[in-house]
C-alpha cells in the first residue's frame, strides 16, 4: 500500500499539480489545478495509482462486492477503466447528451446493479451527483465512490454515498468576483473538458 508520501511523487514527477490561474469547471477559480491525465498517461504509474486506490476500496468497504464500475466521461474513463481491472468487474462511462448524463455506446446496467463511481478529482461532487442521477434513472444503485484526489472544499455536495480517495488535498478556491490580489494580473485558463464545443 502506498503512504501519502509516495502518492504525492507520483503526482509531483508526473507534471500533474499545476500553478497558475485556472477556471474550474464549477466555475471557480484555483491557483493550483490537479491534471490526472498527466498521472493517468503513464500505464505503470495509473497501475501502481489504481491498484492503491482498490486496496483502498476493500480496506474501506470489506465484504462488499460491486457488478460494475461507472465514471463520468472525460476525466474518469482511464481511471475508471483501470478500477475496473483491477477490482475484476467490467468498466463503463456516462457522457453529457444535451448536458444531461447518459448511458450511450451500447452501454447499460442491469437493474439492481450495485455499482463503484469512479473519478479521478472531485472538487464540488457536480459530476459525482449527475453520474449517481444517471444510474438511479437506469436501474442501478451506486453503493460508494473512488476517486485519486478529493480536493472537496466547503462549496462541496453530500455526495449520498461513502467517498474513498488516495489523497484528500486542501485547495482553496474561489467565486469570480472575490478574487484574492495575487490572482488578479494572472490570465486565467480552463484546463478541464466539460464545457468544450466542437
Amino acid at each position: 500500500m502506498m503512504n501519502e508520501s509516495e502518492i504525492r511523487k507520483e503526482f509531483t514527477d508526473a507534471g500533474a499539480i499545476l500553478k497558475g490561474h485556472f477556471i474550474l469547471s464549477s466555475g471557480l477559480h484555483s491557483a493550483t489545478y490537479l491534471q490526472c491525465a498527466r498521472v493517468l498517461m503513464d500505464p505503470g504509474r495509473a497501475e501502481r495509482v489504481c491498484t492503491a486506490l482498490a486496496e483502498k476500496v476493500r480496506q474501506a468497504l470489506v465484504g462488499t462486492s460491486f457488478d460494475l464500475v461507472v465514471a463520468p466521461a472525460m476525466g474518469g474513463v482511464i481511471v475508471g477503466y483501470e478500477m475496473g481491472r483491477q477490482l475484476g468487474v467490467p468498466s463503463i462511462f456516462c457522457e453529457r447528451e444535451n448536458g444531461v448524463f447518459t448511458f450511450r455506446r451500447g452501454f447499460a446496467i442491469e437493474k439492481g446493479a450495485k455499482i463503484l463511481v469512479v473519478e479521478d478529482v472531485v472538487t464540488t461532487a457536480k459530476s459525482s451527483l449527475e453520474t449517481i442521477a444517471c444510474i438511479k434513472a437506469h436501474g442501478g444503485v451506486a453503493i460508494a465512490e473512488a476517486s485519486l484526489i478529493d480536493r472537496r472544499g466547503s462549496g462541496a455536495q453530500n455526495l449520498e454515498v461513502p467517498l474513498i480517495s488516495l489523497l484528500k488535498l486542501e485547495v482553496p478556491t474561489y467565486k469570480p468576483d472575490a478574487l484574492p490580489e495575487h490572482l488578479q494580473p494572472i490570465p486565467a485558463i480552463k484546463p478541464g473538458s466539460r464545457f468544450l464545443k466542437n
